[in-house]
């Protein structure tokens, strides 16, 4: 059969553009499908101008901590409509870059919707298409739970097309997306309310950093734990919103954070070989290949592990077990560093606590909370953590976590070594530097429970 691509890809996220360039560079002929923006939800409404707004947050305690240190700044406001229009010009100049990338390696783009239509089949409005493979990199969605006036309630996706920041703002959730938006508002200077139905913030961390950015977290936001809303009421004067617990309150805008769904719907998989998990996500193997010969799906729509730089890996293997020479190469989801920008922020690498001692027989934890040297002038309030988690067996680091400022940065290099199987004994050989907050790494020498 003589196919129009060698590979069509419906969404040009990160995971899709990667493997459209990936495949193009190795010679095959590459369709890309796209009916929002380039780049996807990381570039557009997620990672990218989440820290950018994280970082104008983060702006007011470095305001107030500066005059430990001498400063005397007066006169400081916020101006949002400053922050969305140098926001929106990067992210533009982002989207540029990914069409680019795809038209300097002879990718063909449909700035469509995309459906299957068959087997190797591809229906764009009136046009049908036909390719040898079919990837699909269509992402997540928002969810909002259905409660009366949900109706009212916005999601992480409008607040970056908002032209106005409310003065008050209740975000709900417990998930790095909820912790993360509840750090901005506050630090923004805005009356901000965190409501989550467990009993502490960030489900699947380590149980030490739950404790420790639930309680700093609820210093500087009001947190409500254990409850949930039970419905909206829109008055003219912002929306009043009603707990299960019967409390109730004024705010100006309701932002739900309670998750993400993997974008399947009307995608035209009842005309394939496809099989959808309970969350509604298409199962794979470990070559990203469904049930339909030929057909495949990586980044969020597999629901593995969310993350952008995961979607770049699995599209690029994709890639190269179709078209170049690593057709038997897997990849690993062992010790895949992950931070979340809230304030402090967080970051981890490999197992927690707890599935450290689910998964070994022994372990030795050794952990360090401290108040950092920049907060002694500062007067803040505000400690660091760093935790190792090591295999008392062969010696090796299993799990790192850190909360602390920068802590993603702090953390990459440590998941290097990581990755390269490195010793507690190798982290204590390595002279830390001194002053900084890095050098509790190479310094914990006394576990506090084994």
């Amino acid at each position: 059969m003589d196919f129009d691509y060698d590979l069509f890809v419906i969404g040009a996220g990160s995971g899709g553009v990667r493997a459209a360039r990936t495949a193009a560079n190795l010679g095959a002929r590459v369709a890309v499908a796209e009916e929002r923006y380039f780049g996807g939800t990381c570039v557009n409404v997620g990672c990218v101008p989440k820290k950018l707004y994280s970082y104008a947050a983060h702006f007011k305690e470095d305001f107030e901590d500066s005059a430990g240190f001498g400063w005397n700044i007066s006169g400081r406001e916020f101006d949002w409509h400053i922050l969305k229009v140098n926001k929106d010009k990067e992210i533009n100049r982002l989207n540029g870059i990914y069409r680019n990338l795809l038209e300097e390696n002879g990718v063909t783009m449909y700035c469509q919707r995309a459906r299957l239509s068959g087997p190797q089949c591809i229906a764009i409005e009136e046009k049908r298409l036909s390719a040898r493979y079919i990837l699909l990199a269509v992402g997540g969605w928002p969810w909002i739970p259905d409660y009366p006036g949900s109706e009212f309630v916005v999601t992480s996706n409008e607040i970056f097309a908002m032209d106005k920041l409310p003065e008050s703002l209740t975000v709900v959730g417990g998930g790095y997306i909820a912790v993360e938006f509840a750090s901005i508002f506050g630090g923004l200077g805005r009356e901000t309310t965190l409501i989550y139905r467990g009993n502490k913030l960030l489900r699947g961390f380590d149980e030490d950093v739950r404790d420790m950015i639930t309680a700093q977290i609820g210093e500087r936001v009001r947190l409500i734990l254990e409850d949930d809303i039970r419905e909206i009421a829109k008055q003219d004067t912002g929306l009043v919103v009603t707990l299960n617990s019967g409390t109730e309150f004024k705010t100006g805008l309701v932002l739900s954070a309670t998750g993400r769904k993997p974008l399947t719907a009307d995608l035209g998989l009842e005309t394939v070989d496809v099989e959808l998990d309970k969350k509604g996500a298409i199962i794979v193997n470990d070559r990203y290949e469904s049930g339909e010969n030929g057909l495949f799906a990586v980044g969020d729509v597999i629901n593995r592990v969310a993350l952008t730089p995961v979607a770049l890996a699995e599209g690029e293997l994709v890639a190269r077990h179709l078209f170049g020479t690593q057709t038997g190469s897997t990849l690993s989801y062992e010790n895949i560093p992950t931070a979340v920008f809230c304030h402090p922020n967080i970051s981890s690498c490999g197992l927690t606590e707890t599935q450290a001692r689910a998964k070994y027989p022994e372990i030795d934890v050794y952990l360090s909370s401290f108040r950092p040297l920049k907060q002694t002038l500062s007067g803040r309030e505000q400690h660091s953590l760093i935790k190792l988690v090591v295999d008392r067996v062969s010696g090796r680091v299993i799990g790192a976590h850190i909360v602390a400022e920068e802590a993603g940065e702090l953390m990459q290099g440590i998941a290097v070594a990581m990755n390269a199987g490195a010793t507690k004994e190798q982290f204590d050989n390595t002279i830390g530097i001194h002053p900084t907050l890095a050098e509790e790494f190479v310094t914990l020498r006394t576990p506090v429970s084994h």
